[in-house]
């Protein structure tokens, strides 16, 4: 009997080992956000430049909401700091080009693997439109 609760005892510390993606972990995510600034009808371009202090969202596995936030910094970029190995959804939002969205804004999403320990993933840079 002893033998039997020693062995549950010690294969539950081994599942709770396993960390779901998110926090906790010594791999960062770090990318950049661009502003391409466009008339009314996305015909003229009229500025191209970092996109400062806007909001990027992260979402952990599969999670269907957002887990945290960051602001871009005044070069347009930001960083998700202390994560465990995982998938993740990093997105911004952009006004919509095609004059399509009911709102007038679409995601911009990027999909990304940490897939070592103390990984430094870097996000392709986020083009949105102003």
């Amino acid at each position: 009997m002893k033998n039997l609760l020693l062995f549950v005892f010690i294969s539950s510390l081994i599942i709770s080992c396993n960390k779901e993606p998110g926090e906790g972990g010594l791999a960062t995510i770090t990318g950049k956000v661009n502003v391409e600034d466009y008339n009314q009808n996305f015909t003229t371009l009229w500025a191209e430049y970092p996109g400062a202090d806007l909001d990027v969202y992260i979402i952990y596995g599969n999670n269907v909401t957002f887990n945290d936030r960051v602001k871009t910094g005044p070069d347009g970029t930001y960083q998700f700091i202390a994560l465990t190995k995982g998938d993740y959804k990093i997105y911004t939002y952009s006004k919509d080009s095609t004059l399509e969205s009911p709102s007038g804004q679409i995601t911009i999403m990027e999909n990304v693997t940490i897939a070592e320990k103390r990984q430094q993933v870097i996000v392709p840079d986020m083009t949105i439109f102003e």
